[in-house]
């Protein structure tokens, strides 16, 4: 598949202009805000939003409403990404330099509010933790059930503070964490960068429609995140559909539980799942559900569940 001659030039148009390439070549290293964009740029947040609205028109970048905010990212799509690759290689690595340091102010800024940030909520993080097995015990038993690697691509959907990136991504090519929350994904930011990873992509997404590309991932996790959502099955779903033939999908949550204190407090809309329904939700996926494993609490609280499925390898050859 590639572009007709019209899209072409019309992408060409739309990155054909100083600034519109210093935009793209920033959102090549991450997702950014119009009022980022705006601080970077030296220029008013009317005149980068026409240049975005141009780029967005021709299929280049991405625009998603966060609240108030509105951030921007490079397209998703393959040919799109292509073009852009191609065309940021030709640039001088120096003509970006002033930007990189005004990026790197904004990457400062968002570090010291995420700090701010985890610390307003570490209680809450705290009480939840306490609620179940050691965390330790968790991330081994994720850690036997991920197997040795190397792997691909690794998705974590719902990624938090990045635990998961930063405990499976050494043994990862690339990794990409997706969260809804930006003070999350900020400080998923500064964990990574703090392991000393550079191969990790975190973006802004939703779980339910992540717009990746489907088979692209070796690894995919949905770490405590399916409570917290209207319809669990869904995700499961997209999970599922970005596993790649021979590829493992990784579900970690809680077995069915009776604390109706977790509803308001923190929010939980599922008391747990039982292993019949997350098996359902797998095999009518095309996934091929392994036997959990429950690790229950040490004292009174919530047992966690982890459940592995594979995309059988077959369905590869099938497919070619």
């Amino acid at each position: 598949m590639s572009l007709s001659a019209d899209q072409t030039v019309e992408a060409l148009r739309a990155a054909g202009e100083p600034t519109r390439l210093r935009v793209l070549s920033l959102l090549a290293g991450e997702e950014l805000s119009v009022m980022e964009l705006s601080r970077i740029l030296e220029q008013s947040q009317p005149r980068v939003s026409r240049h975005l609205k141009l780029m967005a028109d021709a299929g280049l970048i991405e625009r998603f409403p966060d609240g108030a905010r509105v951030f921007y990212r490079l397209s998703s799509d393959p040919l799109a990404r292509r073009l852009i690759d191609t065309v940021l290689d030709l640039l001088d690595e120096s003509a970006g330099a002033a930007d990189d340091r005004r990026l790197e102010d904004v990457r400062r800024d968002r570090e010291a509010a995420a700090s701010a940030y985890f610390e307003r909520v570490a209680p809450q993080w705290d009480r939840i933790r306490s609620l179940y097995v050691c965390e330790s015990d968790v991330e081994e038993a994720i850690l036997q059930a991920a197997g040795d690697g190397p792997f691909e691509r690794v998705v974590d959907l719902g990624t938090g503070s990045g635990r998961m990136l930063t405990l499976l991504g050494r043994k990862a090519k690339m990794s990409v964490g997706l969260d809804l929350s930006h003070n999350m994904l900020n400080i998923a930011r500064a964990n990574v960068a703090k392991a000393g990873l550079d191969k990790v992509e975190l973006r802004h997404g939703d779980i339910f429609a992540t717009r990746l590309p489907e088979h692209s991932a070796d690894l995919v996790l949905v770490h405590q995140v399916l409570h917290y959502l209207a319809d669990p099955a869904a995700a499961v779903a997209e999970a599922a559909r970005l596993t790649a033939p021979g590829g493992r999908l990784i579900i970690v949550d809680f077995a069915p539980h009776q604390l109706e204190h977790l509803r308001d407090e923190h929010q939980h809309r599922r008391l747990g799942f039982s292993d019949e329904e997350i098996r359902r939700w797998l095999g009518e996926a095309g996934l091929r559900a392994d036997a959990a494993t429950t690790l229950p609490p040490d004292t009174d609280g919530l047992t966690v569940s982890i459940w592995t499925a594979d995309r059988p390898a077959e369905a590869k050859a099938k497919a070619a």
